[in-house]
This record gives C-alpha cells, sequence and structure tokens, in this order.
C-alpha cells in the first residue's frame, strides 16, 4: 500500500516538476540552499503530523523530501523557515530529509526524522463493512474581491476559503487560477493549500489583473481548478466558476462618452503584524529565563475583535462559512524543543486592537539547558476576528539568537604574598574553565589603575574543562595602599563577533621603608667599631723587612689610640694584611 502510494505521489509530481524545471530555466541561479533542522525530530505514524525544517534560502516553490516516502505537501514561511505535512502511516524508521529547489540545488539532513510504529491494528467487527469509501470532497464556502464591482484594466486582490466536505483528508492541494477575464499578478496563478482534513478550512489569496475585455461584459467570470490527492494516493480534480458584477460604462446624451476606470478597493479586514520584538536579557544562553515584548500593529483597516497570542503557532476552529467555531484556540502543537513557557501558558488574550492601533504582549520563556548556540526560528500565531464574525489566523515568525559563552574563573593560584611599593612583585594569576566543554581563548592581559607591569600578556589558547592556564605577571606599584587589578580575557562568540572576559583582583601594596646607605657612617656589617691607628716607626718598618728576608709575617703591625673601646673585641695589636718582603 505504501508503494501504491509513493507511485501515484510521484504520479502527481511529475507535471509540478516539469514546471519547476520551466521557472528554473527562465530565472537566475538561487543563492546556496542549506537544511539545518528538523521538528519534531521523532513523530508517530498513528497520526499526521506537521514539521517545521529549518535551514536557509529558501523559496515559495521550495519542496521538502523525505527519502523512501517522497515529497511533502511543503508551505514556505520565511527563507530560513518551511512547514510540511507528513501523512499518517509512514513505515517506521530514521529518514533523511531534504530540500529540493526549482534550480535543482539541493540539500539533505541525514537522520533528521525518526517514524515511530504506533499504528493501531484494525479488529474485526461483526458488521461488514459499507462497500462504498470515503474520499475528500473540496467545496467552496466564500470568496470576495478588493472590489465590489470588476472594472477593466484594474489589479485586485482575491480570496478563496476552500473546505474539505468530503470524509478523508485532502493532501498535495493546488488551486490554479485561470479564465478569459483575469491574468494572474505576482505568482503564476498556481497556489498550494497542503492539507485539509475532514471538516477543515483555509483561506488562501491571489492577486488578478482585469483584462481589458471585461468592459463589454456585465459579468466576470474567474475559473478555479482544485486538484488534490486522499490517504491511498487517488488524485481528484475539481473545478469552480467564480462570478463577479463588472462596472459597466454610464451613458451621458445621444453620444457614448469614456468614463474613468474605477479604482480597486482594498479588502476590508484587519491585519495583525509583529512590528518589532525584543528581551530583557544582554544574551540568551542556555538556561536563560527571560521575557519576550512583542509589539503588535493592526496594520488592516478594519477593527480585530477577542486577539489571542498564541506563542510556538496554534489554531482556533472555524465553520464552514469561516466563522469561529464551539471550542477554544489549540495552542498545544507547536514547537517548544528551544523555548517553553513559564509561569504561565503559550496562549494569552490581548483583546481588540483598532485599526493603526499597537499593544504590547510580554510572554515568560526560558531557554533549554540542552540548546546549542545559533539562531532559531520562534512561530507566533494570532486568532481574532472582524466586526462581521470572519474568523483569522495570521502566523509569523521571529528570530532569537542564543550565545553560549564561556564559563571561566580568573583568580590568584596562590596567594601572592605581600607586595612592596618601589619593588618588583609577582602576580600569580589564572583562569580555570567551570564550563562543559573546551573554551577557546584569546590574550589574557594584566592591567592596573597604576604601577609598572611587564609579562602581563599571554595568549591562552584552547582550555579543557577543568582545566587551568597561569599567568605569572609582574608590577611595580608606584605607592603603597589598595591596587585593583583589571584582568581581560579575548574571545570570538559563537556568531564571530570580538568579546571580552574582564575580572578584577585586588592586593594591598605596603611601604618598603628607608634605603640603607652602604657608604655612610655606623657601625660595619660586623659590629665592629674601627679604631684609630698608630703611624710606624723606621725601626718597625725595619724589623719587617728583615722577616720577610726569613720568610716571616712581615704584615704592619698598628696600634689603636688610647681610649677607644673594642666592643669585646680583644685587646691589643690590628694586625693589617701585608705583602712580603
Amino acid at each position: 500500500m505504501i508503494i501504491s502510494r509513493l507511485n501515484s505521489t510521484l504520479r502527481w509530481l511529475t507535471p509540478l516538476a516539469l514546471a519547476f524545471g520551466l521557472l528554473a530555466a527562465a530565472r537566475p541561479a538561487l543563492a546556496a540552499l542549506g537544511l539545518t533542522g528538523v521538528q519534531p525530530g521523532t513523530v508517530s505514524n498513528a497520526t499526521a503530523a506537521q514539521l517545521a525544517v529549518t535551514g536557509t534560502d529558501f523559496v515559495t516553490t521550495t519542496v521538502v523530501i523525505v527519502d523512501g516516502l517522497g515529497a511533502l505537501d511543503t508551505t514556505f514561511v520565511a527563507s530560513t523557515l518551511l512547514t510540511a505535512q507528513l501523512p499518517a502511516g509512514a513505515p517506521p524508521g530514521v529518514y533523511t530529509v531534504r530540500v529540493l529547489n526549482p534550480d535543482g540545488s539541493a540539500a539533505a539532513l541525514a537522520n533528521a526524522l525518526t517514524i515511530t510504529g504506533g499504528t493501531a491494528t484494525p479488529q474485526p467487527s461483526a458488521t461488514p463493512a459499507p462497500t462504498a469509501f470515503a474520499r475528500p470532497q473540496l467545496v467552496v464556502v466564500s470568496y470576495g474581491a478588493s472590489s465590489a464591482a470588476i472594472a477593466a484594466g484594474a489589479d485586485y486582490d482575491f480570496e478563496l476559503t476552500l473546505q474539505n466536505a468530503g470524509g478523508s483528508s485532502a493532501t498535495n492541494i493546488v488551486a490554479e487560477f485561470a479564465g478569459e477575464d483575469f491574468l494572474p499578478r505576482v505568482t503564476g496563478g498556481i497556489r498550494a493549500v497542503g492539507a485539509l482534513a475532514p471538516g477543515q478550512a483555509n483561506r488562501i489569496f491571489q492577486p488578478l489583473y482585469a483584462v481589458r475585455e471585461v468592459a463589454a461584459k456585465k459579468v466576470a467570470t474567474l475559473t478555479v481548478k482544485v486538484t488534490s490527492t486522499n490517504e491511498a494516493g487517488s488524485t481528484f480534480t475539481d473545478s469552480f466558476a467564480l462570478t463577479f458584477p463588472v462596472v459597466q460604462p454610464v451613458s451621458g446624451g445621444p453620444t457614448r462618452t469614456a468614463t474613468p476606470t474605477a479604482t480597486a478597493r482594498p479588502v476590508v479586514r484587519p491585519q495583525l503584524v509583529v512590528t518589532g520584538y525584543r528581551i530583557d536579557a544582554d544574551k540568551l544562553q542556555p538556561g536563560s529565563l527571560f521575557t519576550l515584548a512583542l509589539d503588535v500593529s493592526n496594520v488592516g483597516n478594519s477593527l480585530a475583535r477577542r486577539v489571542t497570542l498564541i506563542v510556538g503557532g496554534g489554531s482556533a476552529p472555524t465553520t464552514g462559512d469561516g466563522t469561529p467555531g464551539p471550542g477554544g484556540v489549540s495552542g498545544g502543537s507547536g514547537s517548544f524543543t528551544d523555548f517553553a513557557p513559564v509561569q504561565s501558558s503559550n496562549v494569552q488574550s490581548l483583546g481588540d486592537i483598532q485599526p493603526t492601533g499597537v499593544l504590547v504582549a510580554q510572554q515568560k520563556l526560558i531557554v533549554n539547558a540542552s540548546t546549542k548556540a545559533g539562531a532559531y526560528p520562534l512561530k507566533l500565531s494570532f486568532v481574532y476576528s472582524d466586526e462581521r464574525g470572519q474568523s483569522y489566523v495570521d502566523d509569523q515568525v521571529i528570530t532569537l539568537l542564543v550565545y553560549q559563552s564561556p564559563q571561566v574563573e580568573i583568580s590568584f593560584y596562590r596567594d601572592p604574598g605581600p607586595i612592596f611599593a618601589g619593588q618588583p612583585n609577582l602576580l600569580p594569576v589564572q583562569v580555570v574553565n567551570l564550563g562543559r566543554s573546551t573554551a577557546v581563548l584569546g590574550n589574557m592581559k594584566v592591567t592596573g589603575a597604576s604601577g609598572q607591569f611587564s609579562n602581563n600578556v599571554l595568549l591562552v589558547g584552547a582550555l579543557d574543562p577543568g582545566g587551568t592556564f597561569p599567568l605569572d605577571a609582574s608590577v611595580i606599584p608606584d605607592q603603597p595602599g589598595p591596587l585593583e587589578l583589571t584582568v581581560t580575557i579575548d574571545f570570538n562568540d559563537d556568531f564571530n563577533q570580538p568579546q571580552k572576559i574582564a575580572a578584577s583582583l585586588t592586593v594591598e601594596v605596603i611601604d618598603a621603608g628607608p634605603p640603607i646607605d652602604p657608604g655612610g657612617g655606623g657601625e660595619t656589617p660586623g659590629g665592629e667599631v674601627p679604631g684609630p691607628v698608630v703611624q710606624e716607626s723606621w725601626w718597625d718598618s725595619f724589623l719587617r723587612f728583615l722577616r720577610g728576608l726569613f720568610g716571616l709575617d712581615s704584615g704592619q703591625t698598628q696600634t689603636p689610640a688610647p681610649g677607644v673601646p673594642l666592643d669585646g673585641q680583644p685587646s691589643g695589636p690590628v694586625i693589617v694584611p701585608g705583602k712580603g718582603g
């Protein structure tokens, strides 16, 4: 059955792939395509699931493909976000997800999606199954243009609401706008609707141009051809003829005069847009608790009533004509892998917003501790109705940046001891990596408000978790007192921007005291007090000469002057070494 479904899907994709090829041949090559993640990463095959695919350089016709299952119903949200519908009943396993652009460029992410078995086995029933089978049946529940009447040569915006009135889900829904009275604008006239469950409705818009020949008609006709498939892979085609009154020229006498072309009037409806957002934290890191503030503006021309904000994405039930249905909004289907609400749910009521009105909505969130550094899209849904009771759901995406700054501690690895003013002193500084991953750090530098520093800059490099790196800087303080040291470490953050880590250390500088004069008076280093000596006579000199001839000591003998204390030294002559005879 799965093989049959895949074959049917491939038969449906063949003309679409041909159309993509023609578009690719007529347009320049796109930028580099990238695929970074798929959320949720694990789904059950018991029910259909919506996948959020993040990456870079997506376009409106980018298609999400799961290896072994084929192309999925893809909706373009932004150049970095796509949504894709995964039907129920897919075989369990681990799959590679790819994205494909119309120019032929592709990107893949291996093991990005895990499908678990959860399909319940049908139990035999005593009542025989009916022979008739259920099929999807798409019907038009409402349509309109941006003007009550159509004028030739004018541009209009058409809206169309489709509903699945059948008994099974409709997938791969594509609407083609055609006819002789209108020409498509902006797009090629083909809009992808996605998938609709039984009873579910979806509104689509298409810009069109009314041709000049419409002036000769009373009614302009727009043909919409809708194709879809069911869960078994069978293809169904429905065609609808939508009619609009045409503005007729007014006769002004016996001769017919031309009337000015009517100006298309804008659609009267509210439109909510997030014009700005901010957080109350300098940087988001894993485990950060922060408040997200949103500036919500009504850029439409009608009152938006009972506005409900759903952080993470959601929807609201509607009836067949687009009015709100019974039950509340659904806000539990969003993705909260990276950001989760705290202290309140992700659904909050904002009240009514007048045209051109602005209000600020706040949501308290926390960054998951397992979230890595990067840019993460966050989906927002606004559910509201207009003054006629028509229900709307506006989906938007904002981006939040998550950083992973190095977790380090800067301190002395031992007591620096006494620091003396005017003398070189050692500063034993170190940095310790307290994080769970390796930190790549730049230069570590020690500076201060005063003093002379040397050997105070050193490159750290890669520092493992729990590792230390020392820096033995030197400083000559200018004066005693407290000396505040500043230790800075350079590094590049996760978005390759230069950052700094700074820490302050304080040491106490003491006075070294007055300097010692080695050539001044006072006691000698041994504590002896030298006394004056008496000049020797010629006889003493002659005796020293004789002693030198016989190899005896010929040193000069000096006698201290009387009355000079020796401070404990033995009395007698002071022997002064001299040269031998």
